[in-house]
């Protein structure tokens, strides 16, 4: 697993690149603050519900949550499985927020 920064994610963003982003975090979680990743909680991860994932699985992921610990998990759980460029967002949305005052 390798790890991405929030300035390198959203300059990425900005400059109009599609990110294939996936938010590891519950859905109140994810209703209340989130940079447009897709939805795809870490229990989900866990018991393996990742079949809309496998059209990615040579593709660059980009795997967050509030801090980085449950995307952390979510990323060794995705490399077993198979997935060959999975990164972190370092630091979660809580450096993300921090980061960007937001």
């Amino acid at each position: 697993m390798t790890t991405i920064t929030a300035e390198e994610v959203k300059a990425r963003q900005q400059a109009g690149e599609k990110l294939n982003i996936i938010d590891v975090r519950e859905p109140n979680e994810n209703a209340e603050f989130n940079i447009g990743g897709t939805l795809l909680p870490l229990g989900h991860i866990q018991s393996m519900q990742i079949d809309d994932l496998e059209p990615y699985k040579n593709d660059e992921l980009i795997v967050y949550c509030r801090s980085g610990n449950r995307s952390g998990q979510a990323c060794l759980i995705l490399e077993a499985a198979g997935f060959t460029n999975v990164r972190n967002l370092t630091g979660g949305m809580l450096n993300w927020r921090e980061t960007f005052k937001v």
